[in-house]
């Protein structure tokens, strides 16, 4: 994959993603009261699958600053962290759907998911954990010494 390809790949999936996650999060928070999408209101989808409504709050919570970590620059150990969130959340819906019987249902968190991991996976070194680039550190964190040698 040529260079200009990796990075229009990274920008395209980390932008989707993004505001995905950001609208999720607006939605929680709202309780799907808002004109922005049609279908089921998120309170009946997250009632539906067995958890409480106070689950919107604190997953609302979370997404928004997830979503704008993923596209300041720097921070990246939180940009780490909010790759994970999201990973655990979309994993979360698909399968507590998959458990409710719903397998249409599934669909929708899978291919976020792959919008996310493609995003992680083509991120250029200057927002790598632990990558090195001319400039900028990368976020390394010395090694710890061992006793053992």
């Amino acid at each position: 994959m040529t260079s200009k390809m990796k990075v229009i790949g990274y920008w395209g999936a980390t932008i989707l993603i993004a505001l995905e996650t950001l609208a999720g999060g607006v939605t929680d928070l709202m309780h799907g009261r808002t004109d922005l999408f049609s279908g089921p209101r998120v309170v009946d989808v997250v009632t539906s699958l067995g958890y409480p409504v106070y689950v919107l709050a604190i997953l609302g919570i979370w997404k928004i600053p997830g979503a704008i970590t993923l596209v300041v620059p720097g921070f990246l150990r939180l940009k780490e962290w909010a790759y994970a969130g999201i990973v655990f959340e979309l994993t979360g819906a698909a399968a507590s759907q998959a458990v409710r019987g719903r397998p249409n249902d599934v669909i929708a968190p899978v291919v976020l998911l792959g919008l996310a991991l493609a995003s992680w996976a083509l991120r250029p070194p200057n927002r790598m954990l632990g990558a090195v680039s001319p400039n900028n550190s990368g976020g390394r964190v010395a090694p710890i010494k061992s006793d053992t040698g």
